[in-house]
């Protein structure tokens, strides 16, 4: 399994080892073991550029995928596609949601990692709950990790 992750900026209090080891944690349970991933940390600016581009919407966003599957929810190649975050955004929602900007960050690489997998939540309701349903499960399961490892540092 390989994990790139790229910081166009800086993720305050995470760093490349933790977030490997947390990704893989999901990816494994997801039964991705053995796809890639790439991951890009980045500012406003950047993401803003990257949404006018893609998406047509001239503003910045808190995460984009981009499936190397295409539209299929079959995932056929090694590799999975790219998440990016712009850790502007992140930390502002943290501040706003009271969640560590650690958390934040995690629950957009979820979903970010669930759109690549062909979760969408944009469709109907129905899958709205879909996909929330297993954010929440994810979310449970990184904060057994991260409690789990900062628990064996005692």
């Amino acid at each position: 399994m390989e994990i790139q992750i790229i910081f166009r900026k800086k993720v305050p209090g995470l760093n490349t080892p933790t977030i490997k080891r947390v990704m893989k944690k999901v990816l494994e349970d997801l039964a991705c073991e053995k796809k890639e991933l790439s991951i890009l940390f980045t500012d406003d600016a950047h993401i803003t550029e990257l949404n006018r581009i893609y998406r047509g919407k001239d503003r910045p966003t808190n995460v984009l995928s981009f499936p190397m599957a295409g539209d299929s929810s079959e995932v056929e190649s090694g590799m999975l596609g790219d998440i990016v975050i712009s850790v502007d955004t992140a930390m502002r929602e943290s501040a706003g949601t009271g969640e560590t900007p650690d958390e934040t960050i995690y629950r957009l690489l979820i979903h970010g990692l669930l759109h690549l997998l062909g979760y969408d939540h944009e469709t109907s309701k129905k899958d709205e709950r879909i996909m929330s349903r297993e954010e929440s499960r994810l979310g449970i399961l990184i904060r057994e990790e991260t409690d789990g490892a900062a628990g064996c540092k005692h």
